[in-house]
This record gives structure tokens, sequence and C-alpha cells, in this order.
């Protein structure tokens, strides 16, 4: 599976390094955690910027929840970085059906809006209904991010540096 035009995916350590698509995926599902993270900055008035992307607190709320699993995702891929816990191993083997999965969840939540507003075309709405279909597009096709998640070998590594 892995061949020797992908040795630009290695790191110094012969490991393969995760996608960037990887990264902007899971931001892209934890978009609610960003919000309140980037609102908790914000000394003067931290509710107007959630209100800004999330009008209803309904959906903010949802956001959350369903970012939760990506939340975990980002940090199995900062567990596998660091090859440590072990334990986590076999939960990053299955990071591409977590991630299909999370992107099932947010194309009902999508649904779910685009029902509320009465299927009324929406920019926002319409943006991120093209991001879910690039992304399930992206994890069904990625060669980089099979062999990445192939890569933490099922064994407990002896050799520490």
């Amino acid at each position: 599976m892995f061949t020797i035009d992908d040795v630009h995916w290695l790191d110094d350590n012969g490991h393969v390094r995760p996608p960037l698509m990887l990264y902007l995926l899971l931001l892209f599902l934890a978009r609610g955690w960003a919000i309140l993270v980037m609102s908790l900055t914000i000394a003067s008035d931290r509710a107007e910027l959630v209100k800004l992307f999330y009008p209803e607190k309904v959906d903010f709320l949802t956001a959350l929840a369903a970012g939760s699993g990506a939340v975990l995702a980002f940090f199995l891929v900062i567990a596998e970085r660091r090859r440590k816990p072990q334990w986590c191993r076999s939960a990053f083997s299955s990071l591409r059906i977590l991630l299909m999965a999370l992107l099932g969840l947010e194309a009902a939540l999508l649904f779910t809006r685009l029902s509320h507003s009465r299927f009324l075309f929406d920019w926002p709405m319409a943006l991120d209904g093209l991001f879910l279909f690039w992304s399930a597009l992206y994890l069904y096709r990625s060669r980089h991010l099979k062999v990445y998640v192939s890569d933490w070998p099922k064994h407990a590594e002896i050799a520490e540096k």
C-alpha cells in the first residue's frame, strides 16, 4: 500500500505525517468548539460572536454536542503523533469510520436546519453541504489518510528514544 512516491509523507522518525485535509476536516466538524474558544478570547461581549454564527442557542449547543466527536478524533491524532498511550491504538485504527459517522451526523443536522428554513437557499448551508460532500469524498478516496491510519503498529514499540 505504501510506495516510494509517498516518501514525502514521512517525518524524521519514519512515521506518516497526518494529512493537512484531516486537520481542516476536524476543524470543520468541531467549528462550534472553535467558535466557543474564539468567543472566550473576546473580553467585551462574548455572546456576540456566538450569535453571529449561531443565532439560535439550540443550534450552538447542538454544534457543540456534534463537535465533541471531532475533539475526540483530534486527541487520537495527538496520541498517534506521540505513539502513547498504546490503548488508543484500537480507537485510532477506526478513525476513518468515526469521521464518516461524524459526517453523517453533520449531514443529518444540516438536513434539520434546511427543513426548519423550509428548504430555502442559504449560502452558509450550501457551503456546509458542499464541504460535507467533499469531505466524504476525501475520506473515501484519500490514500494518504489510509496509509496514515494504518501506520501506528499494533505491537508496543520497545525502542523508545
